[in-house]
């Protein structure tokens, strides 16, 4: 839909004009009928103009099917491939080059009892995934009859799709946004090399803490250490070499994890809940836009689920039923990462005269071994099996085995647990229509760990967290810990001794994944986590927020596209005084003086900052405050530490030094040396005129098809969506978390939606880039342009308003 197109459309809509007037020119809908086996009464599913299915049954036995079958049509390659990654099948259609991405992703599968993991959830929750992946299978037998309708990928790769079973659903865990035990093993390596307390500068723990390391612990780790770990949590890399059989290894050393900017690698996302008092509505708003990675097609599906018993739309996975960010008609919910430690590493000691037994309370313990057998494609085609084998603790996986040192390595995780399949807790809350029972429903959501928000038509907010807490009596979780028994998790922390809130005085509610502990949270007692995200976004968020008397739809629109950095800002500040004898030097002051920290694409001193902070001032801040040894040891410093110790420099531990005079001048040599070396960088990277310098010829936008690296030239071009030029920064709402080496977006906002809470159709979406998986479909790259300009389209909810945006149906009837 044009641009144009759009702003009418919205402009109509927050008028009050109904969506029939505005699409009275629309041509008449085609229809489909499909006959499906398994459905009780026929169903429909109308696609709106911008590729949003919304699902109408007379059940929700049948609705949760038809969402199931409309996933399949829209996603079949993206599900199923993520159902081959989560159970370790990537072997049997890509051939022998997955065995180990198998082997390990099979570590980390729900090994449980399936009917514990099922009463974890809502009553219904077994239900649901069964009829989701009757849903799913129909769509797959239909192919069978209809080849000519068999997606591209599986014809270019000659395979065809799986039938899935209930349970794949839930068991799948290691796309659960893992974070902390790359985060341990890299403050090991910092306290291996230099020492613990040089680790602060990497990385700030909040609230105040000091960690130690645990008696009995070295932490000097195996150099591949988190070769299985990373394997069983990426995504699959498709190469001609990898296709053809060649073992392509790209996981990290235990060093460059150490060396790894977290800001590269932490997803995140904004949410906010306004009350109606502040509204310009008189309505609750909420708004949500999660950051993940970027990819064609998108990470998130939008859809619409309508029956006469529920009647709940927005986003959630695709290979999952329901949906984790939107609205049932009666409360609207949202969600970012709350940051509770849900890992430990634990190292134990081999017997010296028996490998398979490790120490544990004073005597030898054995290992559980499981011996599975993975198939692989051969070049034929055929499949033939290999076997390999799972080694577990009574704590988890084994991810190494150091036979020369006599230690094992194992994780240890909350979300292995029963109940914890990522996101699917949805299914409990998208029935709330109290805050209390969205609260209540929220005790069964286990990861990932969230801010929840919440807001309903009577105008209450809230804030309710969720997610499973290990309970550590004797330590913090922040390193490795000896696997001999003195260190055990004694149990979790209840649901309901999480913080929480309802109606804040404020009169709103945000979170952007930074520590939001209330300030009398017993947090030593319950030592929830200590590694949360820069608290940027959230301060520009809560400082725009809390400046306008009242709140838009459009204000959180714009705010969700902000590019304001306020890192940038605190450079600023620390920069405007300072002048150089050096042309260059100053030539860089001069391009920031009056600059407004706005991270714009076409902005020369968004190009500088961002060139100056990546490359140069973090390693000349390292170099300053640490020894060789300390700098070396990690990648770039926190955020958050660097500009609190640029502003208050003096001090002697990692500070510049005691004298506040000689403290400031060591801190404006660095910032002034740095930025010299970034404007050379620049001119290097840009050419002699600064004032053609611009941040978006560094910093694209690519939504990568997992074939483009198989297909040609031609073929990459139309499975690839970008690359574009685009603004923002780690730091800003609008946040766009990029490579070091090139600037290339590796996460951000790809879905973004606002809820005008009572007046359903005035809410608004964008998915990033379409809603379908299929590129010759218009719905694969159509909302890139709005995305793009900060646009959205309407996200729509009532019949009438669907019925008259409605571009094609479909029409599915039971098999007689």
């Amino acid at each position: 839909m044009p641009i144009r197109s759009l702003s009418v459309v919205l402009s109509a809509i927050a008028l009050g004009i109904s969506a029939q007037a505005i699409a009275k020119d629309a041509p008449k809908a085609a229809t489909q009928t499909i006959t499906v086996p398994g459905l009780s009464k026929p169903a429909d599913i109308l696609i709106d103009r911008w590729g949003v299915p919304h699902i109408y049954a007379k059940s929700e036995d049948d609705g949760f099917f038809a969402q199931g079958f409309n996933a399949a049509r829209d996603r079949l390659f993206q599900i199923d491939l993520w159902r081959r990654r989560g159970l370790g099948q990537l072997s049997e259609v890509f051939g022998p080059a997955y065995v180990e991405q198998d082997r390990a992703t099979r570590l980390f599968l729900y090994r449980g009892d399936m009917q514990v993991e099922w009463n974890h959830y809502s009553p219904d929750a077994q239900r649901i995934a069964t009829r989701f992946v009757a849903g799913i299978n129909a769509y797959v037998d239909w192919l069978v009859k209809h080849p000519e309708q068999m997606p591209f990928e599986f014809r270019k790769l000659n395979y065809t799709p799986a039938h899935w079973a209930p349970e794949d659903v839930v068991r799948i865990r290691s796309h659960g946004l893992t974070r902390n035990l790359q985060s341990e093993v890299a403050r090991a390596n910092v306290a291996c090399k230099a020492s613990l307390a040089d680790d602060t500068i990497r990385f700030g723990l909040q609230p105040d803490w000091q960690t130690q390391l645990p008696e009995g612990l070295d932490p000097c780790l195996p150099k591949d250490l988190l070769k299985v770990f990373t394997l069983a949590t990426q995504g699959v890399k498709l190469t001609p070499e990898s296709l053809k059989g060649v073992d392509i290894d790209s996981t990290p050393t235990v060093s460059a994890a150490a060396a790894t900017n977290l800001e590269e690698t932490m997803e995140g996302s904004n949410n906010w809940v306004i009350a109606p008092g502040k509204s310009t509505t008189g309505r609750a708003v909420m708004a949500n836009d999660p950051h993940r990675a970027y990819s064609a097609p998108s990470l998130r599906y939008i859809a619409h689920i309508s029956t006469p018993t529920l009647d709940v739309i927005g986003a959630g996975e695709p290979s999952l039923p329901a949906v984790s960010i939107g609205h049932n008609g009666h409360v609207a919910f949202g969600l970012t990462i709350f940051n509770i430690d849900q890992e430990d590493l634990y190292v134990y000691e081999l017997n010296p005269a028996n490998n398979t037994e490790y120490r544990y309370k004073g005597g030898w313990e054995p290992f559980t071994v499981l011996h599975e057998t993975v198939k692989v494609r051969g070049g034929a085609g055929d499949a033939t099996s290999r076997p390999v084998d799972l080694t577990f603790t009574r704590h988890g996986p084994v991810i190494y085995i150091d036979a020369e040192k006599h230690r094992a390595y194992a994780v240890r995780s909350a979300w292995l647990s029963p109940g914890m399949s990522p996101y699917f807790g949805s299914v409990g809350y998208m029935r709330a229509r109290t805050f209390a029972q969205f609260k209540q429903s929220m005790l069964n959501w286990g990861a990932p760990t969230e801010n929840q928000v919440y807001a309903d038509t009577k105008g209450n907010i809230g804030w309710v967290p969720g997610g499973l807490a290990p309970v550590r009596p004797n330590w913090d979780g922040l390193l490795p810990v000896p696997g001999d028994g003195r260190y055990e998790w004694a149990g979790f922390w209840r649901g309901d001794q999480l913080p929480s809130t309802y109606n804040p005085k404020s009169g709103y509610f945000t979170s952007s994944n930074e520590m939001n502990l209330p300030a009398d949270y017993p947090y030593r007692e319950r030592k929830l986590g200590f590694e949360w995200t820069n608290g940027s976004r959230h301060a520009r968020i809560d400082e725009v927020l809390a400046k306008l008397d009242k709140v838009s739809i459009e204000d959180s629109m714009r705010l969700q596209n902000d590019m304001v950095s306020i890192p940038a800002r605190r450079l600023m500040a620390l920069l405007a005084p300072l002048s150089s004898s050096d042309a260059d030097t100053q030539a860089a002051l001069n391009l920031f003086k009056g600059w407004n920290a706005t991270m714009l694409a076409d902005s020369p001193q968004a190009a500088l900052h961002e060139v100056w902070f990546t490359h140069h001032l973090g390693r000349a801040f390292k170099s300053a405050v640490l020894s060789k040894a300390g700098a070396d040891a990690m990648g770039a410093p926190d955020t958050a530490v660097m500009l609190d110790t640029l502003e208050h420099p003096q001090g002697s531990e990692r500070k510049f030094g005691e004298d506040p005079q000689q403290a400031a001048a060591k801190r404006d040599a660095v910032l002034l040396a740095s930025l010299k070396d970034a404007w050379a960088d620049m001119m290097k990277r840009q050419g002699p005129n600064p004032q053609a310098w611009n941040w978006g010829e560094l910093h694209h936008n690519l939504n990568a098809h997992p074939f483009a690296a198989i297909v040609d030239e031609a073929t990459r071009g139309k499975l690839n969506v970008g690359p574009t030029p685009e603004g923002g920064s780690p730091y800003t709402p609008n946040q766009s978390t990029y490579r070091a080496s090139d600037f290339l977006q590796t996460n951000g906002p790809s879905f973004r939606t606002v809820v005008d809470v009572g007046n359903w159709d005035n809410s608004r979406a964008v998915n990033l880039p379409g809603q379908s998986g299929n590129p010759d479909s218009p719905h694969y790259r159509d909302l890139a342009p709005l995305w793009l300009k900060g646009e959205y389209f309407p996200l729509l909810y009532s019949r009438k308003a669907v019925e008259a945006a409605t571009e094609s149906r479909v029409h599915l009837v039971p098999a007689k």
